[in-house]
């Protein structure tokens, strides 16, 4: 089988090359460039380090390696996406988008086509059942990346192999120790790649700019701060708001008045909600129910967590909309609502939060 191996220099990518060789696989590295020039400077990944150690990781185990750029496409895709939804007021994902459009897409288009199966060091698994493959969750429940696979298609999931979605973290790290992999000890990137190490708010800062406005308390309607952007802001956010006498959470936001709503407290009412509508749905495998009525059992997330939530799934033609058994803090728009069967163990697809 020919497998391309998309390698990142983190530690679990770099095991993902060893447990294919282990495999009696000869596996093709690629490490994917996916920073940014636009006409206002040049951001990037810091890649080097990345590179160079995707590089040992090739020759160790005597693979192929190449450096393919992606820079073009992740601007016009990812980072296009996350502005437009950032001034729609949304909260966007940038590496939902990423994974769908960029390394099972556009990766896929020009590099991946040539190849039989695609590896990738995020901790998920796919089951057969019935001749389909299903996207299914990790062992890791804590580490489990479904969420941010939850809009992939059919056609990337059936081609897609996690090497390392049997194994704990901490068996990673085991793993990598004992075969002296320079990533062994290397701590897990946060944030956003395009951006590197540019604040985000400095990153819309320089695409939106800035719009003063006020803070408004919801349930009194009184001013109690300003804000420079409604932009800047998410549903739940509790830090960076600059106000005494907190904690403060963001729980609504007025687009066309440019106010931020927020409520005052440890623990206030107003940022919860147990009714989720998502439009845009996307069954990854296929749609297990067809145009049925009543409700459907299910767990479900509306963020990347180690939890699941139960809740019950219903639709009205294209809108899915889950109710929820607990409450669920800060839901917000733009955001993805992700479905699992009631076990927990098939990540079935996922919808926009609306």
């Amino acid at each position: 089988m020919n497998i391309a191996a998309l390698i990142s220099g983190g530690v679990d990518s770099s095991v993902v090359a060893y447990r294919l060789k282990e495999a009696g696989y000869d596996p093709t590295i690629f490490y994917i460039r996916i920073g940014m020039e636009d006409e206002q400077g040049y951001i990037d990944c810091p890649s080097e380090e990345d590179i160079e150690i995707t590089s040992f990781i090739a020759k160790k185990y005597g693979c192929k390696f190449e450096i393919v750029s992606l820079h073009e496409e992740y601007w016009e895709n990812v980072v296009s996406y996350t502005i437009e939804a950032v001034k729609r007021g949304l909260t966007p994902n940038p590496d939902m988008m990423c994974n769908k459009l960029i390394k099972f897409g556009s990766f896929e288009q020009k590099w991946g086509k040539d190849f039989d199966k695609i590896a990738t060091g995020h901790y998920a698994n796919t089951t057969e059942i019935n001749d389909k493959i299903y996207l299914s969750t990790a062992k890791d429940q804590v580490k489990d990346q479904t969420y941010f696979l939850g809009q992939i298609n059919y056609m990337q999931v059936s081609k897609l192999i996690f090497p390392i979605g049997d194994l704990l973290k901490s068996e990673v790290r085991e793993i990598a120790a004992r075969e002296k992999l320079p990533s062994a000890h290397r701590k897990d990137s946060q944030g956003i790649c395009f951006l590197g190490k540019i604040n985000y708010n400095d990153f819309i800062r320089r695409y939106l700019g800035e719009k003063e406005g006020d803070i408004v308390e919801f349930e009194t309607g009184k001013k109690v701060g300003k804000h420079r952007g409604y932009w800047f802001h998410t549903i739940g956010q509790r830090k960076g708001l600059g106000l005494s006498g907190g904690p403060w959470f963001v729980i609504k936001k007025d687009i066309e008045q440019n106010l931020i709503y927020v409520s005052n407290g440890y623990d206030p009412e107003t940022q919860y909600g147990k009714t989720i509508n998502l439009g845009a749905f996307n069954f990854i495998s296929e749609d297990p129910w067809g145009n049925f009525e009543g409700e459907k059992e299910i767990t479900f997330k509306v963020r990347h967590t180690p939890e699941f939530t139960k809740g019950k799934l219903s639709r009205i033609g294209d809108l899915y909309t889950i109710r929820s058994e607990e409450k669920i803090q800060g839901i917000a728009a733009g955001q993805f609502g992700v479905i699992y069967d009631k076990e927990s163990r098939l990540c079935l697809g996922s919808g926009v939060i609306i």
